[in-house]
């Protein structure tokens, strides 16, 4: 079975969303399927047209795209749908697999029905509430209910739709797209590179200052969704109760200057290390220097409805989990058995949530036990693909005459 993915962008680049993408494809190489990935012209990592990366082949789209909004976009559909059917008309795919934007979703709608091929749109976060929780966006607005628009266009397009979580499936029942239609595909872990815990390296604890803990540490991007303000915020507190307790950000983002001014106005701030941004093949050494890891996000639509990923992460690499009682956390994890839940937009809730957790330091085996146990049954993506191959013959059994037949 060939399966073509059509994608934002991909690896080389390195993002949450080229992560997931790059768990899917080589999930469903492991499954025999015959997968590639084919990006938009928002792709802009300079390399040749097709390109393997990692044992994973991606075709570019070439065309420059130029106009005044709303017509660059449409153009930008345009020039990814006609790079799929080029590209389908000889590698022949038997399914289209498009992921969210909407920009993807409509390409592949409009390039399926050319080719009458099927298509499966999935979505890993609604872009326009992606935009209001990274500020370049305000809920309501024209362009929010124009983005919302193009989300609906690209649902009701697709033969099927696949979401990360239930909280995102709930949201198009609400809007009237048939449960039936809405499959859910839950954010995972590739195990083959999480599921070991690396050894803690004392000389990088050393060089970070972060003494003899415990350590809170948060890995990832700093958006103001995320909620590392209130972390900040929880030090103080958390230094009444544990006073060598020190608080490790590795990542950047958006948000990184305004942090590190509030951390070097703290009366905490000597517990309080930004590391910058790591490679992601240092992950692992950063993750095996904190006991607790933290996800304080606010709560919005946004996290409300999307479950992320670094926490399934972390429980992977048998850490303590602390996070805010928001709908996409409560989805992953169970308060007291695989992680610890919160109140969001609170510092001193947070605070106590973590000291109460290292207060109970000789339960902390079983809940690293649980959680792993949780991500393994789960979330394990080479257990969890194979939805996906359901999903693919299902269409393929109800339309087989309807695709371009596979090559030999």
């Amino acid at each position: 079975m060939r399966i073509l993915h059509v994608l934002d962008h991909s690896l080389p680049l390195h993002s949450g969303y080229t992560f997931r993408s790059r768990a899917i494809l080589k999930a469903q190489q492991a499954l025999g399927m015959d997968v590639r990935g084919i990006t938009g012209v928002r792709h802009v990592e300079p390399g040749p047209a097709v390109e393997t990366v990692d044992g994973l082949t991606f075709h570019r789209t070439t065309a420059r795209v130029e106009g005044p909004a709303g017509l660059k976009e449409w153009r930008e559909i345009g020039a990814l749908a006609d790079a799929v059917v080029a590209l389908a008309q000889d590698w022949r795919p038997d399914v289209i697999h498009a992921h969210s934007p909407a920009l993807d979703g409509l390409a592949a709608v409009r390039a399926g029905r050319r080719l009458g091929i099927p298509v499966v749109y999935e979505i890993r976060a609604f872009w326009e509430d992606a935009a209001v929780g990274n500020l370049s966006g305000r809920e309501g607005s024209l362009k929010y209910r124009l983005t919302r628009q193009l989300e609906n266009m690209a649902v009701a397009g697709a033969d099927h739709v696949m979401t990360i979580c239930q909280g995102l499936k709930d949201d198009l029942v609400a809007r009237g797209v048939s449960p039936a239609k809405i499959g859910v595909m839950p954010n995972g872990v590739d195990l083959t590179l999480f599921g070991e815990p690396a050894a803690r390296d004392e000389s990088l604890a050393e060089e970070l200052g972060l003494g003899e803990g415990p350590v809170v540490g948060f890995i990832g991007s700093f958006y103001d969704y995320e909620g590392l303000d209130d972390l900040i915020a929880a030090m103080p507190i958390l230094l009444a109760r544990h006073p060598g307790a020190r608080l490790l950000l590795v990542g950047g983002g958006p948000m990184e200057g305004a942090l590190k001014a509030q951390a070097a106005a703290s009366p905490a701030q000597d517990a309080i290390h930004f590391a910058g941004r790591v490679p992601h093949s240092e992950v692992e050494r950063f993750y095996a220097l904190t006991d607790v890891m933290a996800y304080p996000r606010k709560k919005s639509r946004l996290t409300d409805l999307v479950t992320p990923l670094k926490p399934l992460e972390a429980m992977a690499q048998m850490q303590l989990v602390a996070a805010s009682d928001v709908g996409g956390h409560r989805e992953l994890m169970t308060h007291g058995v695989t992680g610890t839940l919160f109140a969001p937009d609170d510092p001193a809730a947070c605070a106590n949530a973590l000291a109460d957790l290292v207060d109970r330091r000789d339960e902390w085996p079983a809940m690293r036990a649980a959680a792993h146990a949780h991500v393994r049954e789960n979330h394990d993506w080479h257990r969890n693909a194979e939805r996906y191959r359901v999903v693919y013959q299902g269409l393929l059994t109800s339309s087989p005459n309807s695709r371009i037949p596979a090559a030999a």
